[in-house]
């Protein structure tokens, strides 16, 4: 298996920036639950090892992951609400979460490596996105396995507030079951409405 490394870190450390945090976020294909995303500072000297995209990773590794990048980097978590993401698209609600996440860090970091083509807007950092940087760079790594262990416990709470849909297993995605519960037992409030498979039901389409 190939690893992310440390190599866009230490060109950015040659460059006199010593605050680096990676930035991911998880949970923009789901029809349930809020969007997530974390801001992850690592400590060069300490930095876990097995860090991969997290989708890359079973639950129990990114959860003894996640918990170890708590005791060993500085970590925050941002996310935005299933009403946000109706409200502003998904996109938009994703960039959110991140913002979040990177001004819940104290003290801020001084440069972003960021998942993904875009720079979310209102952030006055300087920033660089990363293409598939959850597989290229630690730091986003690190990001994508804290929001993704945090999304995933948040909705193993939210499954036991509306059982049936399989929360605790699908995490809110579209998974045979997911979609089989919404058409027995309808929409929760924390589905997405906006989201196709979820406006069929609610519209009879």
């Amino acid at each position: 298996m190939i690893y992310p490394d440390f190599e866009f870190e230490k060109a950015l450390a040659a460059r006199g920036f010593l605050r680096i945090a990676g930035v991911d976020e998880v949970g923009r294909g789901p029809l349930a639950g809020p969007v997530v995303a974390a801001a992850v500072v690592l400590n060069a000297e300490a930095i876990p090892e097995g860090l991969n995209d997290s989708k890359k990773l079973t639950g129990k590794r990114r959860g003894l992951l996640s918990d170890l990048l708590r005791q060993a980097a500085e970590v925050a978590v941002g996310q935005a609400s299933v009403d946000e993401i109706e409200q502003y698209n998904i996109l938009r609600a994703s960039h959110m979460a991140m913002r979040r996440a990177v001004e819940a860090l104290d003290p801020p970091p001084d440069f972003l490596l960021i998942d993904g083509n875009m720079i979310p807007q209102g952030i006055d950092i300087p920033a660089q996105p990363v293409v598939k940087g959850d597989t290229r760079s630690v730091s986003i790594a690190a990001a994508s396995i804290v929001a993704k262990t945090w999304r995933d416990r948040v909705m193993v709470d939210l499954a036991q507030q509306h059982p049936g849909y399989g929360w605790e297993r699908n995490a809110g995605y579209p998974t045979p079951e997911h979609r089989a519960a919404l058409q027995h037992l309808g929409p929760t409030p924390h589905h997405r409405r906006s989201f196709k498979p979820v406006h069929k039901i609610l519209y009879q389409e």
